[in-house]
């Protein structure tokens, strides 16, 4: 048995058009699942599904990441397999292609989890990822749309500004991290996810998708993408507890919706997951407007796709 989700990130996607979006997951999750028909690993099932996603400018990953307030695009990408809790992340990378590929080299070259900024790009280089540009016109033009409407908003009031700046979230071009999580024909679980984070967000920042159990997490009972504010996340530590709600035998689709409507209640709702259990059920649930997701698993005649759960 095996089976498939993938994410293109929770938000509003008002304005985006949605068919290119559910076309986008679409193919995210049909690259994953001809690598899980021919028998290959979870592993590589959401590498691969993630890597559609960072090359498709429409999502905020890889190229078409949205730029920080000074313009440039820091990524972020976490991946993880259940056996042995390995896991491998980078944070605040620039200048790469695939933010997955130099996180799935951290857990397949070094003993660490993560590394970041300037020593995840001397890293990436190091085994071989050459100089890129993610930047896209259309991120570069949004972000000055943004910093043009914030100068003029707080004038020379810098404190009033950083506040403005900060609480601001979420931006009409922020669609939010995508991922994706697979289980193979082995019985392994796996999961990815990548982002460009926020428009406008400090340099430096560090959101959830790299940081195991916040907005990333596999064990060998469930796997877990998660999408939306990341700071939310973090607090709650929501991949995690979604896995250990599966682990002690509720349904995937129970334990998503439930961990949810407690993150509502106490951080805030700004989120959405999509999680596979070791049987092959899917829990996709989001409280954002929308999140363009699809899921298939082996037998099933057709990947399905939609935009809202």
């Amino acid at each position: 048995m095996y089976a498939i989700a993938v994410h293109g990130g929770a938000g509003s996607w008002s304005h985006t058009p949605r068919k290119p979006a559910l076309a986008g997951v679409e193919q995210a999750a049909e690259v994953g699942r001809q690598i899980l028909e021919k028998g290959g690993s979870a592993l590589d099932a959401v590498t691969e599904a993630v890597r559609v996603f960072e090359d498709d400018p429409l999502f905020n990953a890889g190229t078409g990441s949205v730029l920080n307030f000074d313009g440039d695009a820091e990524m972020d990408a976490g991946i993880m397999v259940g056996s042995g809790l390995r896991t491998g992340g980078v944070a605040a990378l620039r200048r790469v292609r695939n933010p997955i590929l130099v996180a799935r080299k951290v857990m397949e070259m070094t003993d660490h989890v993560l590394l970041g900024g300037s020593g995840a790009l001397r890293f990436a280089r190091a085994v071989g990822f050459a100089d890129y540009d993610p930047v896209t016109l259309q991120r570069r033009k949004n972000w000055q749309r943004h910093r043009e409407d914030l100068e003029a908003k707080q004038g020379d009031d810098k404190v009033a500004a950083l506040h403005t700046l900060l609480s601001t979230w979420p931006r009409e071009d922020d669609m939010g991290t995508v991922g994706a999580v697979a289980l193979d024909r082995q019985g392994e679980l796996a999961a990815g996810t990548s982002t460009g984070g926020v428009t406008l967000k400090l340099p430096g920042r560090i959101g959830d998708s790299p940081l195991p159990g916040a907005g990333n997490y596999a064990t060998p009972h469930a796997a877990v993408s998660a999408t939306g504010r990341g700071e939310l996340m973090m607090r709650f530590l929501t991949a995690k507890v979604i896995c250990d709600d599966i682990w002690n035998g509720h349904p995937a689709n129970k334990a998503v919706e439930r961990v949810l409507r407690e993150m509502g209640k106490c951080v805030g709702e700004d989120v959405g997951v999509i999680a596979l259990d070791s049987e092959g059920d899917f829990g996709i649930h989001h409280l954002t407007p929308a999140m363009p997701h699809a899921w298939v698993r082996e037998g099933s005649p057709a990947i399905e796709v939609r935009m809202t759960t």
